[in-house]
This record gives C-alpha cells, sequence and structure tokens, in this order.
C-alpha cells in the first residue's frame, strides 16, 4: 500500500485500496445564509481511510461554489483529486455524493445579486435562510461508490467545459475545513476499519463542530459513540437500520433532519411548510424535474 499522509489541499495522495462505499446520512439545517454544503469524504491516514464529515462552510468569497474532491484509478493506484472553491463547479469525477452533488454540476443552489439562494428540495434549510426556491431533481444516479475508474468505479469523464475550468486559478480547502479534516484524522472511530464504512459522525453542522447536538451518524452507525470535544460517550438514537428504512438521524439533536436515502428508495417531495422547516432531499435522490446547470451549477430561480 502507498500513500503519503493526508489528504490536505496541495499534498498527493495515493493508495493501492479502493475507498469504502460513501455512507447514507441526513443533512444537519443550513446554519444561515451564505454557508455552502461541502459533502463528506474518505480521506487516507496512516492507519487507512477515515470518514471526514459533511459539514456547511461559510463561503471564502461571493460568488463561489465548492468542487468536491474524488478518489480517481490512475496507473494502478488510487490518487485523491483534492476539493476546490472557484465561481464554477468542475469535475468531481461524477460520484454521488448528494444534496445537489448528483455526479456532474450543483443542484443545491445559486448566487444571485451577492446572496446564495438554495433549492430546498436537495438542501435542509428551515427560517434561518430565506433566499431559497424550489426545483425538484430528477436523480438516477443511486451509486454509493466513492471513487472514478477502476474496477466498479464511477465512469464519468470531464467535459470540455470542466477540463477547461480545471485549467484555471482555484481557491483551495479554507482553514476551518483543513481544520475539520485534522480532527477527523486523530478520531480512531472515524476509521472505515472501525466503523465499517458507517462512521457515527457523518455530518456536522459546522466544520469542527463536533459535540453530540452539532452530528449527524451515518445509516446502521454504532449507537455509542465517543465526542470528539471530549464531553464523554453520549448515545444516538437510530431510527431504521437496514437498507430501505429510514436514514439515522441522532436521537434529540437540535435541527437535523433526516434526507431520503441515497439509494433512491425513499423519496422527497422539497415541498417547504409555510413558515417551518425546508425538507432538504437525499443525500442521494430528489423528486421531479429540474437541471443544475444555472448561474453557479445551481438551476432554477428564487421565489
Amino acid at each position: 500500500m502507498s500513500a503519503s499522509a493526508f489528504s490536505y489541499a496541495a499534498v498527493v495522495v495515493s493508495v493501492a485500496i479502493a475507498p469504502p462505499a460513501l455512507p447514507v446520512y441526513a443533512q444537519p439545517i443550513c446554519p444561515g445564509p451564505g454557508y455552502i454544503w461541502t459533502p463528506g469524504y474518505w480521506a487516507y491516514g496512516p492507519s487507512g481511510y477515515f470518514w471526514v464529515p459533511g459539514t456547511w462552510v461559510l463561503a471564502p468569497f461571493v460568488g463561489a461554489l465548492w468542487t468536491p474532491g474524488y478518489w480517481g484509478w490512475a496507473n494502478g493506484l488510487y490518487v485523491w483529486h483534492a476539493g476546490y472553491w472557484g465561481p464554477r463547479i468542475g469535475f468531481y469525477g461524477g460520484i454521488n455524493y448528494g444534496f445537489g452533488y448528483f455526479g456532474t454540476g450543483y443542484q443545491g443552489g445559486y448566487w444571485q445579486g451577492g446572496a446564495f439562494y438554495y433549492n430546498r428540495s436537495v438542501t435542509n434549510v428551515n427560517v434561518n435562510v430565506t433566499k431559497t426556491y424550489n426545483t425538484v431533481i430528477n436523480n438516477t444516479n443511486v451509486n454509493r461508490v466513492a471513487y472514478n475508474g477502476g474496477t466498479g468505479g464511477a465512469l464519468a469523464r470531464p467535459t470540455a467545459d470542466e477540463a477547461a475550468f480545471a485549467r484555471q486559478t482555484h481557491r483551495g480547502a479554507t482553514p476551518a475545513q483543513l481544520n475539520h479534516e485534522r480532527a477527523s484524522s486523530t478520531n480512531r472511530e472515524m476509521l472505515a476499519s472501525v466503523n465499517q464504512g458507517r462512521p457515527a459522525i457523518a455530518a456536522t453542522a459546522k466544520p469542527g463542530a463536533f459535540g453530540p447536538r452539532n452530528t449527524v451518524g451515518a445509516e446502521g452507525a454504532a449507537m455509542q459513540e465517543r465526542s470528539m470535544q471530549g464531553q464523554g460517550a453520549h448515545t444516538r438514537n437510530a431510527q431504521g437500520g437496514g437498507k430501505g428504512g429510514p436514514p439515522h438521524q441522532g436521537g434529540g439533536q437540535s435541527g437535523m433532519q433526516p434526507q431520503a436515502q441515497m439509494q433512491g428508495q425513499q423519496r422527497m417531495h422539497g415541498e417547504s411548510r409555510a413558515g417551518g422547516q425546508g425538507r432538504g432531499a437525499a443525500n442521494g435522490e430528489a423528486r421531479g424535474e429540474g437541471r443544475g446547470e444555472g448561474r453557479s451549477e445551481g438551476g432554477g430561480r428564487p421565489r
């Protein structure tokens, strides 16, 4: 096995073993305007693959969109291609990270007039966010594979536009994102060899917010977990467990809403309840028609 430390920014990582499948998990409610969802991913360290929870990140500049990183097969190894910020969504391997990142572009929202508009059908927003619209997406990519190429990997290739954008100047992960990954790398329970691909902390409300009230576990994760802030063990309630059941939701945790499963066996309707919570969609599937190639790969119009 070959690897060169972690998957931080400019560090090149290559591994001989494919990453595990992406876990199924719920998306925490968006903390407020200007936050962009960055999906969770498997990073690699001295002890093997570890999960970096999905999280809401405050955009580093107006118009910033996040292109997720991805693992790609090349010359007999799985190579990590780091994510980056830019005015457009680039190529991320055709990986279905869910919540608007369904393999190409981004259907979770777009920038307009200095504000980010959120698509309620695929992102979990409530009354804290007023710039919203509703464009339901018919996502048929329900594969949870976490890498491109090789045996069983995603088969997507960059379009001419994506290839051109990849050659342009981008901004790497923010300090908050890098610290978020480092914190994940130090928690043994995030190791795939320990959690069997079902991390107890699969997503957080903000980078580094690993306390029990700010996290969501993967479907089928262990009932007991230890806070990464040293707050001791606490218990989550799992609702459902196997394929086709409701996703795991942290019991008693404020601001956490269950989403439709990535496998696409449940559907979210995307309607926002009057004055209440927007129902975010899948970390895999939303229902209906839509296209995420709008001004900022978001598509749709604000209401």
